[in-house]
């Protein structure tokens, strides 16, 4: 044999119309549309074969060559608690730590005591708006040389709270004043795309809406000369969302040319909570193990996973653990981290990412045409179309065409689950004065979760 020659050179090209007649034939009379092609909530035709003919334009490399980091949150309640939880999760494999605080009285020495400086990148995510604060942690990172990112971002307090953490105009003046002074940071501008994916968004929704809101820091910041940080939710739809995140990268990197703006974005990746439940809650586990997966593939820089009961448990250290060691067997076990750009030139991906890709960036232009995010967010367009979307899906489940294994399909009428509450898992109401309707986020096994603890005895 000729070692020069392709693998199967004998075989001669099939193009991608021969294929479909010889499905056709196959067929026996049925038609082809009508039998093997359906259509996704985002409008996207799914056939039953993909071929380098369906690609308009030759593809190009799209994700980061740099592997993945494993993310692991801590909420910081009480600081030496969470200073020891931060290491001992440093020790036992977690790569980047996302501390959430939410006083400007936090102290950031006793936080970081005795954390490793190097080989790790700290994420700060703070809930509030404060120019100090903000430079106690610049200065922190300045003088140890650490991995830092500080996450604000004002429109997406809007989008989740209804109201800003100030005002438009402060919170925005102290964000242009925190990015502009923050040399030592890797990073502070940050968009929360997880709240339309976890309240119902389709995925073309979910690339406009993201798009729009990094437009909004682009307009109203005099300059933003670190990465955008975008954290964003991971649904189950296993090839969507690779093409999802995909997408988002060429989105983004299209927006930011306009701009001037030459680095490519960092994003984050958590999986949904839209779909995870609390009976037969063990299934999360298999959820956010796709989820990962999809998050990893499609170029994510960093994944933090979602403990499998995080619904109704408080942080655990088991919880914690079996989460980080799914990221963990992803990345060593089935070597997730040692191919550079694995879905690239998949022809089906590859047709997602294209469709994605231009249907987003059609509605990313009728929201600018339509005044832009913020404004569309105060009439309540936004909150509208996330809802119309929401609904849908929610029929689907309700109907049982939408499977949640355990909960809608096959579920274990034996499991107890009312005394294992530590967390209240359903939205909490909360009547107050908003500037805005928030956007809600909300879980599809609700309704049916309610009626099951309503009848437990």
């Amino acid at each position: 044999m000729n070692t020069n020659n392709p693998l199967f050179s004998e075989f001669e090209n099939i193009s991608s119309k021969q294929w479909k007649q010889q499905i056709q034939y196959e067929l026996k009379g049925e038609d082809y549309n009508n039998t093997l092609v359906w259509e996704s909530p985002e409008g996207i035709k799914v056939k039953p074969f993909y071929h380098k003919d369906d690609l308009e334009t030759k593809f190009q490399s799209i994700t980061p060559n740099n592997p993945f980091s494993i993310v692991q949150n801590i909420f910081v309640h009480d600081v030496k608690l969470s200073n020891l939880r931060a290491i001992d999760t440093l020790n036992r494999g977690a790569e980047s730590i996302r501390f959430t605080i939410e006083k400007d009285s936090i102290s950031i020495e006793d936080l970081m005591q005795n954390l490793p400086t190097e080989k790790v990148a700290y994420y700060f995510h703070l809930p509030f708006i404060s120019v100090d604060f903000a430079t106690i942690i610049q200065n922190y990172a300045k003088k140890n040389k650490i991995n830092c990112t500080i996450l604000l971002d004002p429109i997406g307090q809007l989008t989740k709270d209804g109201n800003w953490f100030e005002s438009l105009d402060k919170d925005f003046e102290k964000l242009n004043s925190i990015s502009t002074n923050s040399t030592a940071l890797e990073g502070v501008v940050t968009v929360n795309a997880s709240t339309y994916q976890n309240a119902g968004a389709t995925m073309v929704q979910q690339l406009a809406y993201t798009l729009a809101h990094v437009n909004e820091y682009f307009n109203r910041l005099t300059s933003i000369s670190q990465p955008i940080t975008i954290e964003i939710s991971v649904g189950t739809n296993y090839f969507f969302e690779i093409a999802k995140l995909r997408a988002l990268r060429t989105l983004f990197a299209t927006l930011a040319k306009e701009y001037d703006h030459n680095l490519d974005c960092v994003i984050i990746a958590t999986p949904t909570k839209r779909n995870k439940t609390i009976y037969d809650y063990n299934i999360n586990m298999l959820r956010t193990t796709t989820e990962c997966m999809s998050a990893i593939l499609g170029g994510a820089n960093a994944v933090a996973n979602l403990p499998y009961d995080a619904l109704y448990h408080k942080d655990n250290e088991f919880g914690d653990r079996i989460a980080r060691n799914q990221l963990l067997i992803l990345k060593h076990e089935s070597f997730f981290d040692k191919v550079n750009n694995p879905a690239d030139g998949t022809y089906y991906i590859e047709s997602l990412t294209e469709q994605l890709t231009e249907k987003a960036l059609t509605l990313f232009k009728e929201i600018e045409a339509n005044g832009g995010f913020i404004t569309q967010l105060i009439e309540g367009t936004i909150q509208r179309k996330i809802g119309e979307s929401a609904k849908k899906e929610q029929d689907l489940m309700d109907s049982g065409k939408e499977v949640l294994l355990g909960t809608n399909k096959y579920p274990n009428k034996n499991d107890r689950m009312k005394n294992d509450l530590e967390l209240y898992p359903f939205l909490k109401q909360n009547p107050r004065k908003t500037l805005i309707t928030p956007i809600i986020e909300k879980r599809l096994a609700v309704k049916l979760e309610q009626e099951r603890l309503s009848q437990e005895k």
